[in-house]
C-alpha cells in the first residue's frame, strides 16, 4: 500500500494540481478573467443568497389549461361528427369537466360512440399500462353523448404544460443575459425562478407574464369596426384592439393563416427607408409555404398579425411574399422590438402565468451572508487544524495538507462545472472538512491499533491504511447516497448542499487514499523510521 510508482506518483500530483488550478480564476476580477482563453473563464457563480438577485414564483392558470383542452374537444367532436355525416342539434355544449353533444338520429348514436371514442388515447407513462385514458366517452340517454375528462387526464395535461412552460421560461430568461439562473417545478402548478445579479424583476415579469401566442391572420373588410362594436360581428371573425395606444378596434377573422409555431428566428433590427426599430422574422418550410400562399391569395388586402389577442400591426398585402421572411413594425422602442424578439425566438407560453411571490435580495444581505460563511469556514477549519496537530502531530501535518489540497479541489470541481455557491453550499464544503478529517482519523487509529498490536512502524502504516480503506469507502457511499438522494429530491439551497457534499466526498476519497498516503510513502521512504510520532 506505501509502494507508488513514478508515474502513479506523477499522476496524483498532476490530477491534484490540475483540478486545484480550475479555482484560480476565482481569486481574479471578472473582467481581468474574461481577457483569458475561453477555457480557462470557468468561475463558482454565487447563488441569489450570496450575491442577491430577484426570486419568483410563477404559477399556471389552471382554469386556463382546463379551458383550453375542453375546446379542443369540443372542436373535436364537431369535426369528427361532420367528416361522419352525423347529424346533431344544439351545437356542442361544455359543461364542468365534460364535452356532450345530442345526436339528431337514434340510428346513429352508436356510430357516433364509436367514432368520437376514437378520440381516445392512452394516458402516457405508468398510468397508461393500467388501461386509463385521456377521455371517457359514454352515452348519456336521449341520444346524447358525453365526453368526460378524467382528474387523471387533467393531471398528466397540468404535468405537461409546466414541463413545457419550464423550458419557454428558461429560454426567455437565459435570453436576458443573466448567469447561472434557477428555474424549477415546485408542487403541481408552479414554478420557481431565482435569478442571481438581477435586482430590478420588472422586466423579468413582463417578459415571463406575456403568452406570446403570435398568429397571421387576415383582417375582415366586409363590416367596419364600428358596426362590429355595436353587435354586428359575423360567425366568423371577432374583435380585436391595437397593442399601441390609443386603442384601435380590428375585424379579425379566426381562421390562423400562419401560427407563431413555424418561426424559426425573430432578431431586432432597423428598417432601412424610416430607421425605426422593427422585428425581422423567418418561417421554417411550412410555414413559408403557407405564408406565400396566403399572400399571394390576398393581395391587396391588409392581414393582422396579433400578439396575445391584441393587433401589433395590419399592414396591406402589397405584393406575395415567397422568401419565408418578413418584419414586422408598431411602433417599436428599442427594448420593446428586442423584447418582442426574445419573446417570438423562446416560443409561446402554452397557459398563462402569474406572478404569485416576489422577492428581491439587496447585494448588501448577500455580502452579509458571503462574510459570515467565511468566518465560520475559518472558524470550523481552525480548530479542525488545531485538533489534528495536537492529536497526531507530525501525522496531523500531512492530514491538513491534504484537506487543505481537498477544499481547493472541490472549488476547482465547482468552478469547472461552473456550479452555484449557495450559503448552504458553504455549509457543505463546511462539512467536508470534517468528513475528509475523519477518513485520516480513521486511517491514524488503526495504525496505532497495529502498533499496539507489536507491528513494526512501516508495518503499522501499511497495515493501516489497507484496513481502514473498507471502513471509509462504507462511510463515504453511504453519504454519497444521502447527498444524491438529496440533489434529487430537493430544490434551490437543498441542491447546492447536496452538489457540494457530493463533490466534497469524491475528493475526499481521492486526498485519502492517495495524496496522504503518498506524502506518508514519501516520508516512510525519506526517514525509514523505527517509530511513529502519532
Amino acid at each position: 500500500m506505501l509502494y507508488f510508482t513514478r508515474w502513479r506518483a506523477l499522476g496524483i500530483i498532476l490530477t491534484a494540481l490540475i483540478v486545484c488550478l480550475f479555482a484560480v480564476p476565482n481569486f481574479f476580477p471578472e473582467a481581468t478573467v474574461k481577457t483569458w482563453p475561453a477555457w480557462a473563464q470557468r468561475r463558482i457563480v454565487l447563488g441569489l443568497d450570496l450575491q442577491g438577485g430577484s426570486y419568483l414564483l410563477l404559477e399556471v392558470d389552471s382554469n386556463y389549461v382546463k379551458k383550453e383542452r375542453l375546446d379542443q374537444v369540443r372542436d373535436d367532436v364537431r369535426r369528427t361528427l361532420r367528416d361522419a355525416k352525423i347529424g346533431f342539434t344544439g351545437g356542442v355544449t361544455v359543461r364542468n369537466d365534460a364535452a356532450e353533444v345530442r345526436i339528431t338520429k337514434d340510428t346513429d348514436v352508436q356510430p357516433a360512440l364509436a367514432k368520437l371514442r376514437e378520440l381516445s388515447q392512452p394516458l402516457g407513462g405508468l398510468m397508461g399500462s393500467s388501461g386509463q385514458r385521456d377521455l371517457e366517452v359514454a352515452d348519456a340517454g336521449g341520444g346524447v353523448i358525453r365526453l368526460t375528462i378524467p382528474q387523471a387526464a387533467m393531471l398528466d395535461r397540468m404535468r405537461k404544460t409546466i414541463e413545457q412552460s419550464i423550458q419557454i421560461v428558461e429560454r426567455r430568461v437565459n435570453e436576458l443575459g443573466t448567469v447561472e439562473p434557477v428555474i424549477q417545478r415546485q408542487g403541481n402548478d408552479r414554478i420557481l425562478v431565482q435569478v442571481p445579479g438581477l435586482q430590478d424583476p420588472t422586466r423579468l415579469k413582463e417578459l415571463l407574464g406575456k403568452t406570446a401566442k403570435m398568429e397571421f391572420r387576415m383582417v375582415d373588410t366586409s363590416v367596419p369596426p364600428d358596426q362590429a362594436q355595436q353587435g354586428r360581428l359575423p360567425p366568423e371573425s371577432e374583435l380585436l384592439m391595437s397593442a399601441s395606444p390609443p386603442p384601435t378596434p380590428y375585424v379579425v377573422k379566426k381562421q390562423v393563416l400562419v401560427a407563431g409555431g413555424d418561426l424559426t428566428d425573430a432578431q431586432a433590427s432597423f428598417d432601412q427607408r424610416t430607421g425605426e426599430p422593427v422585428v425581422s422574422f423567418k418561417f421554417n418550410t411550412s410555414g413559408a409555404r403557407k405564408f406565400s400562399q396566403a399572400t399571394q391569395e390576398n393581395v391587396g388586402l391588409p392581414f393582422a398579425i396579433v400578439l396575445d389577442n391584441k393587433v401589433i400591426s395590419a399592414p396591406v398585402i402589397r405584393e406575395p411574399i415567397t422568401g419565408g421572411q418578413g418584419q414586422i413594425s408598431g411602433n417599436f422602442t428599442v427594448q420593446s422590438a428586442n423584447d418582442l424578439a426574445i419573446l417570438l425566438r423562446a416560443g409561446a407560453l402554452p397557459a398563462p402565468l402569474t406572478v404569485v411571490e416576489e422577492r428581491t435580495v439587496g447585494p448588501g444581505l448577500g455580502q452579509d451572508s458571503i462574510e459570515k460563511g467565511e468566518l465560520a469556514a475559518y472558524v470550523g477549519s481552525i480548530l479542525v487544524i488545531v485538533f489534528m496537530l495536537l492529536t497526531y502531530r507530525l501525522f496531523g501535518v500531512f492530514a491538513n495538507i491534504a484537506v487543505t489540497i481537498n477544499v481547493a479541489m472541490i472549488f476547482g470541481l465547482l468552478s469547472l462545472l461552473s456550479a452555484t455557491l449557495t450559503l448552504p453550499g458553504i455549509a457543505g464544503i463546511v462539512l467536508t472538512v470534517g468528513i475528509a478529517v475523519d477518513s485520516n482519523v480513521l486511517i491514524y487509529e488503526r495504525i496505532r491499533e497495529e502498533l499496539r498490536g507489536g507491528r513494526n512502524a512501516i508495518s503499522a502504516i501499511d497495515a493501516g491504511f489497507k484496513r481502514a480503506l473498507a471502513t471509509i469507502l462504507d462511510s463515504n457511499i453511504t453519504t454519497f447516497i444521502a447527498a444524491a438522494v438529496l440533489f434529487y429530491i430537493g430544490t434551490g439551497p437543498v441542491r447546492g448542499f447536496a452538489v457540494t457534499l457530493g463533490i466534497g466526498i469524491i475528493t475526499t476519497v481521492f486526498t485519502a487514499f492517495t495524496l496522504t498516503r503518498l506524502i506518508v510513502a514519501g516520508w516512510v521512504r525519506w526517514k525509514r523510521p523505527q517509530s511513529v510520532p502519532i
